[in-house]
């Protein structure tokens, strides 16, 4: 299913405030656990695969609207017999589609190298076993043409919650995002050598499927006087690592 993605960079000094404010109409995702200072949070770990000419890195700064992301995903901290996740995450115009199959992350260097895909593609309750076979085949399909390798690995804490009456529209911080570049797949769960992507923000996204922002999410874009921004964590996490700059 298509839905809407809009990004917006944030002043750390104003999270309380939007914790606030948002607070009424949502509710906290249900995999979120508290961290010590009672804020209901996970830390997603995203390895991107690009190109040697690095096609996805070029495509996103030529501002084309239909292109392509491959990344593995997984969550919290490491075990070898957790869930990763191969994830293309596709943009068609101004809207996301994401495409998605489970395998243990022992498995992962196996799969990435040999394709087999019914050997270690696992069940997972929110993805359809059939839709994942599907969905693998198409990541390896695109993995293995170019061929892709690992380029950027991004981290952060994201504090999510979904919407009271329509659990279809989230609401998400993303804290702490931080980067290395060119990581071993095995670095999926690595915090060494990070940089941070921003010294004083985060990236508020507000995610939902009707073509019109919930009202509720309108009204906290005015009246904190945000602006829409087309932040990519992938291309950003490589600049910072390249340049040596922080924002």
């Amino acid at each position: 299913m298509l839905r809407y993605e809009r990004k917006y960079l944030v002043p750390n000094h104003l999270m309380g405030e939007l914790r606030d404010r948002v607070r009424h109409f949502v509710r906290n995702d249900i995999y979120a656990s508290a961290n010590g200072n009672g804020v209901s949070q996970y830390t997603v770990r995203s390895i991107y695969f690009d190109s040697p000419d690095m096609m996805n890195y070029h495509e996103k700064h030529a501002g084309l609207k239909h292109r392509r992301k491959l990344r593995v995903r997984g969550y919290n901290q490491c075990n070898s017999n957790e869930k990763v996740v191969l994830e293309i995450k596709r943009k068609i115009e101004n809207r996301i589609k994401k495409h998605r199959a489970s395998v243990l992350f022992k498995n992962l260097p196996d799969l990435l190298e040999s394709g087999e895909i019914e050997k270690f593609i696992v069940e997972d309750r929110s993805i359809d076993l059939s839709q994942s076979l599907e969905d693998a085949r198409r990541f390896l399909f695109h993995f293995k043409l170019k061929p892709f390798q690992p380029t950027t690995l991004v981290t952060y804490e994201r504090e999510a919650y979904h919407g009271i009456l329509n659990p279809g529209n989230r609401i998400t911080f993303d804290k702490n995002i931080r980067s290395q570049n060119y990581p071993d797949i095995h670095d999926l769960f690595a915090e060494r050598d990070m940089r941070f992507l921003f010294k004083n923000h985060f990236i508020m996204e507000i995610k939902y499927f009707n073509d019109s922002m919930p009202g509720w999410a309108k009204s906290i874009v005015h009246e904190f006087k945000l602006r829409h921004e087309a932040l990519s964590k992938y291309v950003i996490g490589f600049d910072v690592n390249k340049s040596f700059v922080h924002y």
